[in-house]
């Protein structure tokens, strides 16, 4: 399959790997991760013969899974079964995008790539894919390719333990155009496949290919023995005697090394051909030229950054001025793509543009329906693809369903914003069951990912910088559904600085420090208040993004959160993580259980998250300046 696909169909150029019109294979079977490294080799990528001999080896350029940004022509880290069809579907979605915005009548089109995909049957198992899928043939995305290796065969043994189902039918039903190939070995077949599926415009193409694991092994071939471990000297020496090759390892025939030379210089004229088509749009649409350039290098165009409004008045729910940002934002940034999970009016994300749907490329909002776990792989293909800066919005809750593509957003550096709202408690009659708790803890505990939580519409709009100016990883956005206070603006880009500052009291000593985020830097400022009027200083220090505090010199961090004074930390969630600013002289009022069904304001105040207590607890610490245990509703 990889072979019918890389020497008969996919145009690419090993000098110039990232070629914007390339076409992009995808190894959504990363385990299969070999096969790709040897026709990286094969096809002249930068990969040698001693790379592939350190396979799985620490520091090697072929670890057991393929990695973006680790390996030349690697285009996607995959190895979580699924993600790389949904990513996948992603990348063919960025390429309809891009035509339409880019291709110029009658001009040559500069955007005319293809997405090919080898998947396995865990791929098709996961759920992920699934969702995928089904979106990719709402969408009629006619440019995806994606082949099956239909060899019977999982971890545990025969796929039929757990997996019996008509895979061929369940792609029509999504509206796939779907083909069946019943010889692996065939590749003229397959190759024939290939063509009839790119030759159909209008649906994503499904080819069910069956194969034999392991073919020729005297032993494993067939059985679960030739999928999770090499099959060893002697069966692999048996294997090449065989099939009458050498008994040499790594060994590459002088013929093959010819015949690939061959192969590379005819797909190695495809790029100056799509050159001479992107001098032709230059020269035709200079403005659209330099935007082109512009997007792909990541660059914010003038002006972006000015247009994050400021707030003055009227409370706002985070949620609300997120919106209002993204309005603002969507006038000036024809490369910002993205939508929720069926809860646009919830989370307040829409870009106020035409939604893209089937033959419609020119909008911007994307409808993913209830498919959490694929809008976020989805975006990251999107932003995998170059060009766009997507998003995603869910309730916070249902992050655990995205949590799989943030994870590897954050691994291979992609700067996704993910809106995610109903932030705490406060959401009130959902109950439990919508209300996060431990969701923020688990966020932050993620390497790369910022999680911010602003308490107001102007720290929403700053957060919204953060996530502009990110190009290294995505952001979260933790947002109210509650109305809280508009509070005085910031120096701008002083999230992204320092993570936190102090708000009230900032330049005088303190009796007790108030650190709080998102709703509870309102209770925070009203508890403050009341100890003044009892004689008590309580600063009160909004910390949207703590891991970003945390990362400051301590002679930085103590300016706002000065040592040997108590600290109160405030938060309607898990206290993971916030003992660190305590030290042993302060709080932490958080949440240990789950929350209730009722008024937002009542389950707050049931479960202490009240102005009365959190002044009734920052007064004890001020008073005794002694340790409080941490967790629960101090």
């Amino acid at each position: 399959m990889a072979w019918a696909v890389w020497s008969r169909h996919l145009r690419h150029d090993a000098s110039e790997p990232d070629w914007p019109d390339r076409d992009r294979f995808v190894l959504s079977a990363g385990h299969g991760s070999a096969l790709l490294y040897a026709l990286l080799h094969l096809f002249g990528y930068p990969l040698q013969i001693g790379d592939l001999r350190r396979f799985r080896q620490l520091g090697s350029r072929t670890p057991g899974h393929p990695e973006r940004g680790h390996t030349p022509g690697v285009e996607v880290t995959t190895g979580p079964l699924g993600q790389g069809i949904a990513n996948a579907v992603g990348l063919a979605l960025a390429e309809r995008l891009s035509a339409k915005r880019y291709n110029v009548d009658p001009l040559e089109p500069v955007v005319d790539h293809r997405t090919f995909v080898l998947c396995s049957d865990g791929d098709l198992m996961e759920g992920v894919s699934g969702e995928a899928s089904s979106l990719a043939g709402h969408l009629g995305l006619g440019r995806l390719v994606v082949l099956y290796d239909d060899n019977r065969i999982s971890i545990d043994g025969p796929t039929a333990l757990a997996f019996s189902e008509d895979v061929g039918a369940r792609y029509r039903a999504y509206g796939w155009d779907v083909h069946e190939v019943d010889d692996g070995n065939d590749v003229a077949a397959i190759g024939r496949a290939v063509g009839e599926a790119l030759a159909d415009g209008d649906r994503p193409s499904f080819i069910r290919v069956r194969t034999t694991i392991g073919f020729g092994a005297p032993t494993k071939a067939g059985t679960s023995g030739a999928h999770g471990a090499a099959l060893g000297p002697e069966e692999a020496s048996a294997l090449k005697a065989r099939f009458g090759w050498p008994a040499a390892s790594f060994f590459v025939p002088e013929d093959v090394r010819c015949r690939l030379a061959e192969l590379v210089a005819a797909r190695r004229a495809d790029r100056p051909r799509w050159e001479r088509r992107l001098a032709a749009m230059r020269e035709a649409r200079p403005e659209l030229g330099a935007e082109w350039d512009r997007r792909l290098a990541g660059r914010l165009a003038p002006g972006v950054l000015d247009a994050l409004p400021t707030f003055e008045g009227a409370a706002m729910a985070t949620r609300s001025a997120s919106g209002r940002v993204l309005g603002e934002l969507a006038a000036v940034m024809p490369e910002l793509v993205g939508g929720s999970a069926d809860l646009t009016e919830s989370t307040c994300a829409d870009t106020g543009g035409a939604a893209v749907a089937r033959g419609t490329f020119a909008g911007r909002q994307i409808h993913f329906g209830v498919r959490e776990h694929a809008m976020a792989a989805v975006c990251n293909g999107i932003a995998i693809h170059g060009g766009f800066r997507p998003f995603g919005s869910t309730f916070l809750v249902f992050s655990d369903y995205a949590r799989p593509g943030l994870r590897l957003a954050a691994l291979m550096g992609l700067p996704v914003v993910h809106l995610y709202t109903h932030d705490s408690i406060g959401l009130g009659e959902d109950g439990p069951t919508h209300q996060p708790v431990e969701h923020l803890a688990a966020l932050r505990a993620m390497p790369g990912v910022a999680v911010l939580r602003p308490a107001d519409a102007n720290e929403t709009s700053e957060a919204w910088r953060v996530a502009l100016e990110r190009r290294d990883g995505p952001t979260v956005l933790a947002l109210s559904r509650q109305s809280l206070p508009t509070l005085p603006a910031g120096p701008r880009g002083w999230i992204g600085r320092a993570g936190a500052r102090a708000i009230y009291h900032g330049d005088d000593p303190a009796d007790v420090v108030i650190v709080a985020t998102g709703s509870e830097v309102a209770l925070a400022l009203g508890a403050a208040e009341r100890l003044d009027a009892h004689g008590t200083v309580a600063r009160v220090v909004s910390m949207p993004w703590r891991e970003r505090f945390m990362s400051l010199p301590e002679h930085e961090r103590i300016k706002v959160v000065p040592r040997g004074v108590p600290v109160l930390v405030v938060e309607a969630g898990a206290a993971q993580g916030w003992d660190v600013l305590t030290s042993g002289n302060g709080a932490v009022l958080c949440l240990d259980r789950f929350g209730a069904s009722g008024k937002g304001p009542d389950v707050l105040r049931s479960l202490g998250f009240s102005v009365e207590h959190v002044e009734a607890v920052a007064a004890a610490l001020a008073r005794r300046r002694v340790a409080m245990p941490v967790g629960g509703s101090a």
